[in-house]
């Protein structure tokens, strides 16, 4: 019976252990997976659109507001005096045709000088938009590294033509492969002149204006700079609220953290609630085993043990059983750990740190609710012990 009390105490501190370790772990991988692909927006490059990146309840009062237009963004390039790099973007999306090939779903991208810049976008091979493309409105185009993947493998796309929405393009360089963000592929798409862009595809759409403040030591000066020129371009009064968002990479930063803070609490919640039961169970224990122990203990006593050798000897018990089911959770969260790491895209390892965390737990719970049977033992008259029966 007490075998059996024993082992679901264990149990208990075990669960406690591992969930914790497990949601820790899983959040770490989070961390980095999260880091990985964010990196791609550029930490300090700012998105002067339309709408904010999160509308919400909002999204119809944003949808609403006028178009940021092109001369708007020409505008915020000549006043601009704080950022190092300014590009602006508009895009669709349509398929890609070479031969009997098709990529569908293609982000189109039209847009002028600095977007290489801005978006960090290097040709791997070929090159990239100059200026002349750009002023002459060429149909040229650099292609993505997935586009050029599927519509091309082993031949070379350097001087070929490709269908974009109909019209041909010729190819004049491949970008470097920049993986995805939440799963919207960045090299999924082709590269324009702007005014190619329009003379297929129309005006009639808002401008994505990308600025780079050149350091985070700048972020917050370029975004009071850009306020103030948007707002004067834009024609608002001082009553007015900004008709614009200046999105950046710290609002997905502030949006995961929040998320990840409830996942901290629930694993805090869910692991404190397991520990408690396995710490009572524990107590339970290791307060039979007193009463069971009670002649033991008197004869300690009446050969010299005193009080703390008592004590010591049943808070090492209660904390050595809290540590054999510690160690087993910190072992199967290992397992775990694996298992993520090998059929999930997250790169799950347990940290030295989590595991230093699982330990003091452990021994804290084994220290605390071994506290008071180890008193109690420890307490004990040696006369009144010896005549347990």
């Amino acid at each position: 019976m007490h075998k059996l009390r024993a082992i679901l105490s264990t149990l208990g501190i075990m669960i406690g252990i591992l969930t914790i370790i497990a949601i820790n772990t899983v959040i770490k991988g989070l961390d980095k997976a999260f880091s990985s692909q964010i990196s791609a927006l550029g930490s300090d490059v700012l998105y002067i659109q339309k709408m904010p990146w999160f509308a919400g309840m909002d999204f119809f009062k944003y949808r609403n507001r006028k178009d940021i237009t092109e001369a708007q963004a020409k505008q915020v390039v000549k006043l601009n005096t704080v950022a190092t790099a300014i590009s602006y973007e508009v895009g669709t999306s349509r398929n890609v045709k070479y031969g009997s090939k098709t990529v569908s779903g293609v982000r189109v991208v039209g847009t002028a000088g600095g977007y290489q810049k801005t978006s960090n976008a290097l040709p791997e091979y070929g090159r990239f938009l100059i200026d002349s493309d750009i002023k002459h409105r060429r149909n040229i185009c650099v292609l993505g590294w997935e586009v050029a993947d599927k519509l091309f493998e082993n031949v070379n796309p350097i001087g070929k033509r490709v269908k974009i929405g109909g019209h041909y393009f010729l190819v004049v360089g491949i970008l470097e492969k920049r993986g995805s963000i939440f799963g919207f592929s960045l090299d999924q798409r082709v590269v324009i002149p702007i005014g190619a862009f329009y003379k297929i595809f129309g005006f009639r759409r808002s401008i994505t204006i990308q600025v780079k403040a050149g350091g985070q030591e700048r972020i917050e000066a370029a975004k009071d700079e850009l306020t103030g020129i948007m707002r004067r371009i834009r024609g608002l009064t001082p009553m007015e609220e900004d008709d614009f968002a200046i999105n950046q990479q710290d609002t997905f930063t502030s949006m995961y953290n929040q998320l990840t803070a409830t996942l901290y609490i629930v694993a805090i919640g869910i692991g404190s609630i397991a520990l408690l039961v396995g710490g009572i169970g524990i107590m339970n224990i290791m307060l039979v085993s007193v009463v069971e122990r009670t002649r033991e203990i008197g004869i300690r006593k009446a050969i010299g043990a005193k009080r703390f050798d008592i004590m010591s000897q049943f808070l090492v018990e209660a904390v050595t059983i809290c540590m054999i089911g510690g160690t087993l959770g910190i072992l199967l969260g290992f397992g775990i750990a694996k298992i993520i790491d090998a059929y999930t895209p997250l790169p799950a390892t347990i940290s030295v740190g989590s595991v230093i965390l699982g330990l003091v737990f452990t021994s804290s719970v084994g220290i605390f609710f071994g506290l008071y049977p180890a008193s109690k033992a420890a307490k004990l008259s040696p006369i009144e012990a010896l005549r347990y029966e």
